[in-house]
């Protein structure tokens, strides 16, 4: 796991943000809350067959693909952007996830426009499903660059020096 003394010099900060925040960052939460609320848009219209959720869900799947566009623009340049980044086999991992992703979405979309409520049951739902599998699968994979790899993760000069600092202390007491 890379450690913040690390991420510095490996040049995977963020090149996409405004006053220090990832753009990406800031557009991912939109379509996978959208996806989660499409499937159950689509679970409440299967219990109720109330046509508010047929709506509901017709109008989350289409915000959900273009908010996953706005993501993908943002997440595609940050990811050619930087060269640190690009190096990551586990970035290309998460752009080729989030992109099935936003072709499920964009799928189940498409599907609704025409017959909202004859297109629920039974694929709106499968593609709602998938979409889920997939945010997960793209959440895990994004999680891991930021976590583990402080992909997009601004360090200031304290928090170097104390991460410094505290791994000279761990290796003293492995030796003393």
């Amino acid at each position: 796991m890379a450690k913040l003394d690390e991420a510095r010099h490996l040049d995977v900060g963020s090149r996409i943000a405004i006053a220090g925040h990832p753009i990406h960052a800031m557009l991912v939460t939109f379509p996978m809350a959208l996806v989660v609320g499409t499937l159950g848009a689509d679970i409440f219209w299967w219990l109720t067959a109330d046509p508010f959720f047929v709506r509901l869900g017709l109008w989350t799947s289409g915000w959900g693909f273009v908010m996953g566009l706005l993501a993908a623009v943002a997440g595609t340049a940050e990811l050619l952007a930087g060269p640190g980044i690009r190096r990551r086999p586990q970035s290309w991992t998460h752009a080729v996830v989030a992109m099935m992703l936003l072709a499920t979405v964009g799928a189940n979309w498409g599907l609704r426009l025409y017959d909202p409520e004859g297109a629920v049951l039974p694929w709106g739902a499968l593609l709602s499903l998938g979409g889920l599998l997939y945010v997960a699968l793209a959440g895990w994979h994004g999680g891991k660059l930021v976590f583990e790899h402080q992909i997009g993760v601004t360090v200031s000069e304290d928090e170097q020096q104390e991460q410094v600092e505290g791994a000279r202390a761990e290796q003293a007491d492995r030796a003393g």
